[in-house]
């Protein structure tokens, strides 16, 4: 049936426009479209839809009322991560990001935007710089997207079909990456250290064999603790005649070593914590690094920016490099498909990394370790808390054990103080029992981690 609104938002809804269409294409009416639907699958009912606004701050003030039923981080205290985490995000970062020649309609990416390949360019050197590696791609989708591709290149580059991951791996990610690897690829998960939560070695020596395309691990984990035998890891890999993938936090690298420097084939991390929102957890860009020998990168499927000379003498230009390697060139006969990606992001995390440098970053990296420690210290003081739950190292992250109530309950008291309790593990990880995965950033002061402590304290002893 037509409708007898003209709405203002919708393009021909006027029911001449709307008739004369019909008329067009040869139909009567707009169910003649629709004939080739059974029945069964049709909506018969009426739609729980607000009647038309006439007017845009009608539309406005109803949307408003809407998004103010959220609660975010910003009205909350917040020490959830495991993924998307909450950092400060200088406010120059936005301006940017809002720039024309930057936000457009097509994921910022203007395909004839010269000034956008220089600043991705710029995010390559400043990426590179950062994980110490010669290569960067530009941002992809996740991280998950990123490790899922650093596996199928440890494929193309040696043939072997097995990849061994750590069993502390983000269950979300873990997903992503055996989605985007399957058939071509198998998954196996390699245990932990009870005690440390570092991955097994003696477990891993045993599955390390001629079918082992490459290792896989994180550094920190996904449950916060530091894997200090990095090295160790990667050279059993290599050994075994695998590669080494490791996945990093890139606001980790002002305090702690890059990946590249205890053997690291491949890094792959996400772009989140340079400069860009978490957007209820829509905020991620992954990125891939390697190192510059031909193997690997034409083996690398999304786009890498690169300076050319121009027609003009002593002047320089960006273009792509090896753009064969890409779908936009070969298309279906690509090694992998890549469409619109994460560009923007990427040049946020540009201006967030050449505002910081690296004085910025390793005080970024020196105040989390110093802000996380002080949390483990003031929670494992309150009675019937252990924290953290694994005896090592840890950046940002670490795993809360508690007694008596249950994770579930003890969040739902801490949103009466209005606080973001951590994540619960009990359904990824039930070997840990009633346990939380909690998080502290730079933004989370002396008198934040004390007010959580206070608030844990009352519920834990009421």
């Amino acid at each position: 049936m037509m409708a007898s609104y003209s709405h203002p938002y919708i393009p021909n809804s006027l029911d001449r426009v709307r008739r004369e269409m019909l008329r067009y294409i040869g139909v009567e009416s707009i169910d003649e479209l629709y004939a080739s639907i059974p029945e069964d699958l049709r909506f018969k009912g009426r739609m729980n839809l607000p009647k038309p606004f006439p007017s845009e701050y009608e539309l406005v003030r109803h949307v408003r009322g809407i998004l103010s039923k959220n609660k975010s981080c910003e009205d909350y205290l917040c020490f959830m991560g495991g993924g998307t985490w909450p950092h400060y995000i200088p406010v120059v970062c936005d301006d940017i990001a809002r720039r024309s020649e930057f936000l457009t309609a097509y994921a910022g990416d203007p395909c004839e935007d010269h000034g956008r390949w220089q600043a991705l360019f710029e995010f390559q050197s400043l990426m590179a710089e950062l994980v110490d590696m010669d290569v960067v791609t530009v941002p992809i989708y996740s991280w998950g997207h990123a490790a899922g591709t650093s596996m199928r290149m440890a494929y193309r580059i040696n043939g072997r079909r097995k990849i061994l991951i750590p069993s502390t791996i983000s269950p979300e990610r873990y997903l992503v990456v055996s989605n985007y690897v399957d058939p071509a690829l198998t998954l196996e998960k390699v245990g932990y250290d009870e005690e440390t939560g570092m991955m097994d070695l003696d477990d891993l020596e045993e599955k390390i064999s001629d079918d082992v395309a490459a290792v896989y691990y994180e550094n920190p984990s996904y449950l916060g603790f530091i894997e200090t035998r990095g090295k160790k890891i990667c050279d059993m890999a290599h050994d075994g005649g695998a590669l080494c993938l490791v996945g990093v936090d890139p606001s980790s690298l002002g305090a702690l070593e890059p990946p590249s420097h205890y053997g690291a084939d491949i890094v792959v991390g996400d772009l989140q914590p340079l400069g860009n929102h978490m957007n209820f957890g829509g905020g991620l860009a992954g990125f891939l690094a390697t190192k510059d020998e031909v193997e690997f990168v034409r083996e690398i499927p999304y786009r890498i920016f690169g300076l050319t000379k121009t027609s003009q003498r002593g002047e320089y230009g960006f273009g792509d490099v090896l753009f064969e390697r890409t779908s936009f060139e070969r298309r279906e006969k690509a090694k992998e498909f890549v469409g619109t990606a994460t560009a923007l992001y990427g040049i946020v995390a540009a201006v967030y990394l050449s505002l910081m440098g690296p004085r910025g970053i390793y005080e970024l990296g020196k105040t989390i370790l110093q802000r996380s420690k002080y949390a483990i210290q003031v929670l494992s003081e309150i009675e019937g808390i252990t924290a953290p739950r694994f005896k090592a190292p840890h950046f940002k992250e670490f795993v809360v054990s508690f007694n008596g109530k249950s994770v579930a309950e003890i969040n739902r008291e801490l949103l009466k103080d209005g606080i973001f309790g951590g994540i619960d593990l009990r359904d990824s990880f039930p070997e840990l029992g009633n346990s939380s995965l909690y998080c502290v950033t730079e933004i989370h002061t002396k008198e934040d981690i004390d007010r959580l402590a206070s608030s844990l304290e009352r519920i834990l002893v009421r």
